[in-house]
């Protein structure tokens, strides 16, 4: 059984905040309608809220100055 890890994109994951946050949508009822875990969305959550100009990175190096 092959088991891949999907990926998401920053915008999926702000939009899906949203969802939560300014449509009012129950954390348990988005998470059902996005087919994500609830608690991935509760950590998109508390990503978003913590560092929203940072949030989501992608997967790029968080460091660019450690590059030489």
């Amino acid at each position: 059984m092959d088991v891949t890890r999907r990926k998401f994109s920053r915008e999926f994951k702000i939009e899906a905040v949203r969802l939560v946050t300014d449509r009012g949508v129950a954390v348990a009822q988005a998470a059902r309608d996005l087919d994500v875990a609830e608690s991935v969305l509760r950590r998109w959550m508390r990503e978003l809220s913590a560092t929203p100009a940072t949030a989501f990175p992608g997967n790029g190096p968080i460091w660019p100055r450690l590059q030489r």
